[in-house]
């Protein structure tokens, strides 16, 4: 019998002036990229311009979760802002750097980063 797949985690926090850290936890795939794609349109539709997102503790992400993350950009960015990846793990950043979506969204190490990067719009959860 297949195991049930585990759901992402998803939990945010609010960083001031149209900046929310959101930390993902749990593989981003076909099953549940779709959860975070969904999380983050409600974001940015409730008026968080910047989207730090904290990768720290997805082992795993294929491209369905790449899909989420490059839709999530372009909304952020039709709402005058963006989005930065925040310490994302190894096998992710790798992941990353080989499609190209490095070159395209920041990945920094941190929050205190990624919050200078969105030019200190917010403060430190």
């Amino acid at each position: 019998m297949p195991a049930e797949p585990v759901p992402v985690s998803i939990e945010t926090t609010p960083c001031g002036d149209g900046v929310v850290l959101v930390a993902v936890a749990g593989e981003l795939d076909v099953e549940t990229a779709p959860a975070l794609r969904n999380r983050l349109a409600d974001l940015v539709r409730e008026g968080h311009r910047h989207l730090l997102l904290d990768l720290s503790e997805v082992p795993f992400m294929d491209s369905s979760g790449i899909n989420a993350l490059l839709m999530a950009h372009d909304e952020a960015g039709r709402a005058g802002g963006g989005i930065c990846l925040v310490s994302p793990a190894p096998v992710v950043r790798r992941v990353l750097d080989l499609t190209g979506v490095s070159l395209t969204i920041a990945s920094l190490d941190g929050v205190e980063a990624a919050l200078a990067h969105v030019g200190g719009a917010g403060s430190r959860p």
